[in-house]
């Protein structure tokens, strides 16, 4: 018991703070190339306007801000300098995080590298004292060491950035940057590359404001779905409508959530919109994004009132059981199988796919939550706790917690279902111990992740995952003793191991000195006096 960790409470996923939408542009030659011009050339005054923001580093102020946007409202419009500067900013500042969570990681490799370096060459891991194990042999200890060594150079050098507010930033990704010296390897001819990286790099966004007509002044979208831009000072010339605004010949019509968007624009509330091109397809797309109203988290008793129903999260499948509110399992067990294996498009179709299937699947079983654990597998991902398992470093890397956990909060939540996330310690190895053999029958056979969905809905449920402890042995006590003891719904012992039903309280003499059972004379001629000595027998506790 004193090795168990000490569990989280369970809380309720709040719910999405955002919508997008996107539909598809049936645009014309012309509309391309204007699109085309006209982003490529806004992209360029943000690639300039985010060099400088990198060069200010740490001294950048709002003087300098209304300083750039001054110089970007000379060449283009005053809401294009303050949709190009505020996307500077967003990105300036997410490559200070992710610079931020790289620290962390490198500095939490070389803390595990030296601590297994001090260790004897194959020592065993010792989770009681926090010893982690040595190195098999001596060249991989020498090659963690010239790795440690590498480790402490790199942070070094990222620290440095980090204190003198110094980030490397890529417009249009430093993958995509990368790929060009690698265009065998992509597949990618040097046409279908440069393709890609224009169209990463165009700008063609604007942020929305509340009052304004439609919603937006820049990108404004009518009721009726016609499409506008307002164009840059030096491109005015493309103008074929008054107020130097380009009119689109394509007609915009959102399918998914249609009419609340028309709502917002109708009351001329903010939306976002951005229009960007993919080069594979051929085709251009604008999505509308808003704000949603902050929605109060459902209390958690509230939620759980109708039953949950627990999700096991695998690899290529969803393990889901229906609880009712007591915590037993209800009907049979359903598995919601998916592909990870392919492109991103057909991994996202899949995972959409399931969690569609097990939100109508909950919907059905009547209740208002479904439990889920809340992974995450940041620190598992690293080679110094699994170096040598390959397969399920693999295994957890391709692993999409994250897109898994957000895509079915933000599909819940039109579904009016609340997500519950537990704690995830030890629901398979308990729950198989504990529910994977009772719940089998010749005809259903129950695997060890249906097991762990009832472990994930009982500890929402606020009940304990040990089913029971197990009857004692015939005459082990009195006949066979009590048959079953009931796991305690003290919150202490809730998740733990309980003494068996056989443990005996102390023999303690009565307060008053009389024996409490008086031994009756044998049937025997053998009965004497030695053997006519008093006894007292052991109370057996009533429960555990």
């Amino acid at each position: 018991m004193g090795g168990l960790r000490e569990l989280a409470a369970s809380f309720v996923v709040p719910g999405p703070t955002g919508v997008a939408i996107r539909d598809r542009l049936r645009v014309t030659d012309r509309d391309a190339a204007v699109l085309r011009e006209v982003g490529a050339f806004l992209g360029s005054l943000a690639a300039g306007d985010l060099a400088d923001r990198c060069r200010q580093g740490l001294e950048y102020d709002a003087a300098s801000w209304a300083v750039r946007k001054r110089e970007l409202t000379s060449w283009s419009s005053s809401r294009w300098a303050g949709s190009i500067t505020k996307a500077t900013h967003d990105q300036w500042a997410l490559a200070r995080r992710g610079q931020a969570a790289y620290i962390a990681w490198l500095r939490g490799q070389i803390a595990q590298i030296e601590a297994r370096l001090a260790r004897p060459l194959g020592a065993k891991a010792s989770k009681r004292e926090g010893l982690l194990r040595g190195y098999a042999s001596r060249g991989e200890w020498h090659a963690k060491s010239r790795r440690l060594h590498a480790l402490t150079d790199r942070l070094a050098a990222v620290e440095a950035d980090w204190n003198a507010g110094r980030v490397r930033v890529v417009r249009g990704g430093r993958r995509l940057a990368n790929t060009r010296h690698h265009l065998d390897d992509a597949e990618l001819s040097r046409e279908a590359w440069r393709a890609q990286w224009e169209a990463a790099r165009i700008f063609l966004a604007a942020d929305g404001e509340s009052g304004k007509r439609f919603g937006n002044e820049t990108i404004r979208i009518t009721g009726t779905g016609q499409l506008s831009i307002k164009l840059p000072a030096e491109l005015a010339n493309l103008a074929n409508a008054a107020h130097g605004r380009y009119v689109l010949d394509a007609v915009v019509q959102f399918k998914h959530r249609g009419e609340e968007w028309l709502d917002r624009i109708a009351a001329n509330r903010a939306v976002a919109y951005r229009i960007h091109h993919d080069p594979v397809r051929g085709r251009w797309y604008v999505t509308a994004s808003w704000q949603r109203a902050t929605v109060p988290v459902l209390p958690l008793q509230t939620a759980l009132a109708r039953g949950t129903v627990g999700v096991d999260m695998n690899d290529d499948h969803l393990a889901a059981w229906h609880l009712d509110i007591h915590g037993n399992p209800v009907g049979e067990p359903r598995r919601f199988f998916y592909d990870l294996s392919g492109g991103a498009a057909h991994r996202d179709a899949q995972i959409r796919h399931a969690l569609t299937r097990l939100l109508h699947y909950a919907r059905r079983c009547g209740v208002a939550a479904i439990a889920v654990e809340d992974l995450d597998f940041t620190a598992d991902k690293t080679r110094e706790k699994h170096g040598r398992n390959k397969r399920f470093r693999r295994l957890i890397s391709r692993f999409p917690t994250a897109k898994l956990t957000a895509r079915l909060a933000s599909m819940a939540a039109e579904q009016d279902v609340a997500i519950v996330a537990v704690d995830p310690a030890y629901t398979s190895r308990w729950g198989a111990q504990h529910w994977q053999k009772p719940l089998a029958t010749p005809h259903r056979e129950t695997t060890r992740h249906d097991a762990a969905s009832i472990a994930i809905g009982r500890r929402a449920l606020g009940h304990p995952i040990r089913r029971r402890t197990a009857p004692p042995r015939t005459h082990q006590s009195d006949g066979c003793g009590h048959r079953t003891v009931q796991a305690r719904p003290g919150i202490r012992w809730r998740e733990e191991p309980r003494p068996p039903a056989t443990d005996r309280a102390p023999t303690v003499p009565s307060p008053s000195g009389m024996r409490k059972r008086a031994t009756s004379l044998p049937n025997t001629v053998r009965g004497s006096a030695t053997e006519q000595q008093s006894w007292q027998q052991g109370s057996v506790p009533l429960s555990v």
